[in-house]
């Protein structure tokens, strides 16, 4: 084929913004200028020596670019195409859907100079910007028609028409015309998309001014794995409820867009859209294989924390270690009983983490896992919510997808450490084993370092939200005669009470045990160079400062004789630095409001890290002077 551009190409294509199929368009090759990543997406200049177009390649042909098939200053043939117009300026930009790479890079940019027969002026490419009615190609002796009177089809004539039309799926797929998500804008007018439905939410009520109300979002992706979430409310939500089914293909036409709300908005995409009860929604019959299943971006267990309390959701996968019964939790906002499950899973940084399974979560698939939980199952999830109990803890929300043993290569993979080498190893807890300097855990323990004194003398600290911070201090008293631990079911960690006759019951598992375990919670006062408080201490960093368990300082408690090993213990910790990570709140105790300091993470003293972060304190001290 030559190394040469398509002749007027740019204006074929203005001439044609919306073709029916690639079989109308005549061979149309341009040069790619300008080819400059953005996301998983590029935009690029079309050139076709005359005429410049504004492009972009989505993002299935990432791996073309990144191979080197496609390169700038290198030439494609256009096969087909979405031609869109940018909303703030009078211009257009090419969307290419499928291209074929003609030549590599060239070593210069096409330029031509254009003559003028009738004044024999010589123009220069940038002048040549009026699109004639007929555009000749010279040398080929072929007309293209004007602009073409272009008709949208809704998605019920799609799939009326597939369904009146027997030929095969990939035959259709070239007659139709479907836009893909990247091409959409709030200025459009009718389009047709072809998506599959990867998240499904639940329907929730709401209650304004303007009465009551129901609502529930999806999150649709295209073929090329765009994403975008909509969202229906009242007659619409009802009447797509049950019509959408997680993980089918829809043609979906007759909806709006809006630039979407970065407070709630789910996926990357720069709009949202709304499905009203006129939007059309088809199911698109044997299909499933064109559009991909949704998609995980895994993040290792021991790389949660930089996630604790943000915004951005994480999806895990993990082999299922222990699972807990279904508890009933009563909701403080309105005193709804909602189910719950706590899962906990461990992955390949023989790290484990806790999972919160809510509302369907728990009665579905959680009871699946409690049912083959001692075939230590596979799950992958995705949109989990990261918060800070216990250190780090994760929580599923209506829109989170569980997959249980999914026939993935990560599952494989997985599966395959766990059953020759994980099976038998040592496994901690994420929350309870954090070092300064690991990549895991809560914030870095030199991340937001103050002294005690900015926290006591400031009260309003932790007001409206817990605050967080690090400190370094030291354990300079433990009250002996607090209450330090509470008797604790060996399932799900809850308070245990005294059952009727003998045991122990509890009420988060509903049931009788003969045995409970004793699990600190407790208070110790720390101080520094600037001041003293008392910190609120929980089982896993209580363990960590006193190097005992609830039950064996029990056990220490209980001995008699003229060595008191209980007090020598709490002796031993007395006086020794640490590293805290602490959350301020404030709580109400007799009407007033108190200042209650927890400790989230403990971890020795690192000396060389310590010794820098001190060195670096002194260089910024004598550079402010």
């Amino acid at each position: 084929m030559a190394k040469s551009v398509t002749p007027d190409g740019i204006s074929t294509i203005l001439s044609n913004p919306s073709p029916d199929s690639s079989s109308e368009l005549p061979e149309i090759i341009v040069q790619v200028i300008d080819l400059t990543p953005i996301g998983n997406r590029y935009k690029f200049t079309a050139n076709d020596g005359k005429m410049k177009l504004k492009a972009m390649f989505p993002s299935r042909f990432s791996s073309e670019i990144n191979s080197g098939n496609i390169q700038n200053l290198g030439l494609i043939q256009v096969i087909d195409y979405t031609l869109n117009d940018i909303p703030s300026k009078q211009e257009k930009y090419l969307i290419v859907t499928k291209c074929e790479a003609v030549s590599p890079a060239l070593e210069v940019e096409f330029k031509t100079e254009v003559k003028s027969e009738e004044t024999g002026i010589l123009l220069k490419p940038k002048q040549v910007v009026e699109i004639q009615d007929e555009v000749k190609r010279e040398g080929t002796g072929i007309f293209l028609k004007p602009k073409q009177e272009i008709v949208a089809k809704s998605a019920a004539q799609i799939v009326n028409e597939q369904h009146g039309n027997m030929a095969p799926a990939a035959r259709m797929a070239m007659t139709r015309r479907v836009h893909p998500l990247v091409s959409l804008n709030p200025y459009q007018g009718n389009w047709t998309i072809k998506v599959r439905l990867t998240s499904k939410g639940t329907m929730r009520t709401y209650k304004n001014a303007r009465g009551e109300g129901c609502v529930f979002n999806v999150e649709l992706t295209d073929e090329d794995g765009t994403q975008i979430q909509a969202t229906m409310f009242n007659e619409a939500a009802r009447k797509f409820y049950e019509k959408f089914q997680l993980g089918k293909v829809y043609y979906i036409s007759k909806g709006a867009l809006k630039v979407a709300n970065k407070q709630f908005k789910t996926v990357q995409n720069d709009y949202e859209m709304t499905l009203n009860e006129n939007s059309e929604v088809e199911e698109a019959s044997n299909e499933e294989t064109f559009i991909p299943e949704a998609k995980f971006k895994f993040v290792e267990i021991e790389e949660l924390g930089p996630y604790v309390n943000g915004k951005e959701l994480v999806d895990v996968i993990g082999v299922v270690q222990s699972v807990s019964p279904t508890m009933s939790i009563r909701r403080k906002s309105n005193n709804d009983i909602v189910p719950k499950r706590d899962i906990t899973i461990a992955d390949k940084t023989k790290k484990t983490v806790v999972v919160s399974l809510w509302n369907d979560h728990a009665t579905n698939v959680g009871q699946e896992l409690l049912d083959n939980a001692d075939k230590f199952p596979i799950v992958a999830i995705k949109s989990l919510k990261v918060g800070d109990f216990q250190g780090v803890s994760l929580s599923t929300l209506s829109k989170s997808i569980v997959l249980v043993n999914p026939d993935t290569p990560e599952s494989k993979k997985l599966r395959s450490w766990y059953d020759s080498e994980g099976k038998g190893a040592s496994m901690a807890s994420i929350g309870s084993d954090i070092s300064p300097s690991s990549k895991g855990g809560v914030k870095s323990m030199y991340y937001d370092r103050v002294s005690l004194s900015h926290v006591t003398s400031n009260p309003s600290l932790g007001e409206d939200k817990p605050s967080f911070f690090s400190i370094r201090a030291y354990i300079s008293f433990i009250k002996p005669d607090q209450t330090m631990w509470y008797r604790a079911c060996k399932t799900c960690n809850k308070k245990v009470t005294d059952a009727i006759g003998s045991g122990y019951w509890c009420e988060g598992c509903q049931k009788n045990d003969d045995e409970c375990s004793l699990r600190y919670i407790m208070v110790v006062k720390v101080s520094d160079a600037s001041g003293e408080a008392w910190l609120s201490l929980f089982n896993e960093q209580a363990e960590r400062i006193l190097g005992c368990s609830a039950d064996e300082l029990d056990k220490l408690k209980s001995q008699e004789g003229e060595e008191n090993l209980f007090q020598q213990k709490l002796k031993e910790a007395i006086w020794v630095p640490h590293l805290f990570r602490i959350s301020v709140a404030q709580h109400e105790y007799m009407n007033e409001k108190r200042q209650r300091i927890t400790a989230r993470a403990v971890v020795p003293v690192d000396f060389a890290a310590e010794s820098r972060l001190l060195l670096e304190e002194i260089s910024k001290m004598k550079t402010s002077q």
